[in-house]
């Protein structure tokens, strides 16, 4: 009996504590939305285990920047291993951007170069949110952890999880957490948006065939943007610079297996070890805090903006535009970076609201592409800014 004792005493189930079972549920909420919903599964099911892992108490699965090591006894658990060498290097999320880049093709933005502009007006949330939550949260936000909360507006995991693992570690997991799933939601999120802003004849515009785009641009682009916007904020280069190597394997046409192994294997590798150690920093101690519910409504506002910004600015080119060569404003809601999710939501509402007569899906492709440039840029300049 005193054995059987000294065993339940030593046990996980001694150790549980309310904030252990809320993040169970937390944890479980999440693999029920990629399960049933198929929100973003390939990350949101990590997530939610690794968080479940990192609240079964004594069994060190969690991880975190605060770790400290004994130097005396030194132990390594497993998942502050892979944080220590895949989240506090910056290893994983560029990894995750080379194959992005791989799988991205840059032929809409090229053929419509305009849309560029729509790319870079869809990250007007980023710097709402940043700015709001320092002036309105001051006192519990500091001006590294604003610039980290806002780059959710951009719509973009990987790059929020690069910039909150530099100036904001302790709210690395809140910030995942909701950049993923907002990037989940936007099909619920972006078109009441459009049917506020746009009018049933803007939404009705069709845009003109996009113009051919040479072997040679598609080769010189990636080279060319690395370059010039490396120059100008080098602190986006690990994000941008793989991002643009990746898209060169692909459009050389001569590294076929390369292509396909940072596509693949690679890209797939990198996903499964940074979701699950995103989910491992949710300890519930840490992450049951007023602080995450206001990263969760401000990361919705982010976002909001951010869609905001995309529409209107292409509703106000349509004023400088002459009349055959206006663009339909709802493309500029794909200016976050969700590829190719918001592409194709801007393509269903808008196909939706036509009766399929109107279908944007390779003009909204160039906003969309566009937007993953600047998220990676704005990240480099708060980084450059506050780091």
């Amino acid at each position: 009996m005193e054995s059987l004792t000294t065993l339940l005493s030593e046990s996980g189930f001694a150790g549980l504590c309310w904030q252990n079972l809320v993040m169970f549920a937390i944890g479980g909420l999440l693999i029920f939305l990629a399960v049933r919903k198929q929100y973003e599964p390939l990350l949101l099911i990590p997530i939610g285990f690794g968080a479940i892992l990192a609240n079964l108490p004594a069994a060190h699965m969690s991880a975190g920047h605060g770790f400290v090591q004994d130097p005396v006894h030194p132990t390594h658990f497993l998942m502050q291993m892979i944080y220590d060498a895949g989240i506090r290097t910056e290893f994983l999320p560029p990894i995750i951007f080379l194959g992005v880049g791989s799988l991205t093709d840059f032929r809409p933005l090229l053929g419509r170069p305009i849309t560029f502009l729509l790319g870079a007006s869809a990250q007007l949330g980023i710097f709402v949110a940043a700015l709001g939550a320092y002036y309105l949260f001051g006192d519990t936000f500091t001006i590294q952890e604003a610039a980290s909360i806002g780059i959710i507006g951009g719509a973009d995991g990987p790059t929020s999880i690069f910039l909150a693992s530099k100036l904001a570690p302790e709210l690395l997991g809140a910030i995942a957490v909701a950049a993923y799933s907002y990037m989940a939601l936007v099909p619920v999120i972006q078109p009441p948006i459009m049917r506020l802003l746009t009018t049933k004849k803007e939404r009705a515009i069709e845009m003109r065939q996009a113009m051919p785009v040479s072997q040679t641009a598609v080769i010189l682009f990636p080279i060319l943007t690395a370059v010039f916007a490396i120059l100008a904020v080098p602190t986006c280069a690990p994000l941008l610079g793989m991002l643009m190597f990746g898209n060169l394997l692909r459009e050389s046409r001569v590294t076929d297996r390369l292509f396909k192994t940072a596509g693949g294997p690679l890209v797939n590798i990198v996903t499964i070890f940074l979701g699950i150690v995103v989910g491992a920093t949710m300890e519930g101690h840490s992450f049951l805090q007023a602080r995450t519910i206001f990263i969760l409504v401000i990361g919705a506002i982010a976002f909001s903006f951010s869609t905001f910004g995309g529409v209107v600015f292409a509703k106000t080119l349509n004023l400088l535009l002459p009349k055959g060569k206006k663009i339909n404003p709802c493309i500029g809601a794909a200016g976050v970076s969700a590829v190719p999710m918001a592409a194709r939501v801007v393509q269903s509402f808008v196909s939706k609201e036509t009766g399929g007569r109107v279908n944007p899906l390779m003009a909204a492709m160039g906003p969309n592409v566009a937007g993953v440039i600047g998220s990676a840029v704005a990240a480099g300049v708060f980084l450059q800014l506050f780091g």
